[in-house]
């Protein structure tokens, strides 16, 4: 990333800042001049950027375990959400979805689910429209609790991947909202380390 502001320039590697996604590289460059022009120094910038906590529920790097990363991003309840989420990744993804479907076209999803996904993780009282959609793009696993998503997500995500709940739907199903969704989820990540 680099910015000027009249005389002065600032860059930063994407991978440097905390919060990732293309969508947040727009903010970053924003935040970056917004910066600049009130005078903020480019080594108090650059602590900034590396420092900022990431957003809970939202592309949230949970934790890595035996190599592999867990993110929540359960606020990601429709797709244009789970599309910046997927848009993301640069690493195989093991993509946990489902809820309760609000209507969803997932055909916008497919490019990302054929390039970035190993295996989709349907994690919902009723998957039917998830499974039909992308069965014939990529693996698909139905389950019905996130105890059965976790012990399948832990089995087959191998080192360098990432495990993405990035669930495209509400969470009124199986949890009483997203972020009781999101914090079951990291819970359960918090677990897998005991795992052996």
């Amino acid at each position: 990333v680099v910015a000027r502001w009249r005389n002065r320039e600032f860059r930063i590697a994407k991978q440097e800042v905390t919060i990732q996604g293309r969508h947040n590289v727009y903010n970053t460059m924003a935040a970056i001049l917004a910066a600049l022009k009130a005078g903020v120094s480019n080594e108090d910038l650059r602590k900034g950027l590396t420092t900022f906590p990431q957003v809970e529920h939202r592309l949230e790097t949970v934790d890595v375990v035996n190599g592999v990363t867990y993110i929540n991003d359960s606020k990601a309840t429709n797709v244009d959400s789970a599309w910046y989420a997927l848009d993301s990744m640069h690493v195989p993804v093991v993509w946990i979805a489902g809820g309760t479907d609000k209507g969803n076209d997932y055909s916008v999803l497919f490019d990302l689910v054929k390039e970035k996904v190993k295996l989709l993780i349907c994690m919902g009282v009723d998957n039917k429209k998830l499974i039909k959609a992308f069965s014939p793009i990529c693996e698909v696993v139905d389950t019905h609790s996130l105890d059965e998503t976790m012990n399948v997500a832990y089995r087959r995500a191998e080192k360098g991947d990432v495990v993405l709940l990035s669930p495209c739907c509400a969470s009124f199903d199986l949890f009483k909202n997203y972020e009781n969704r999101g914090e079951m989820f990291k819970e359960k990540v918090k677990k897998l380390k005991t795992k052996r």
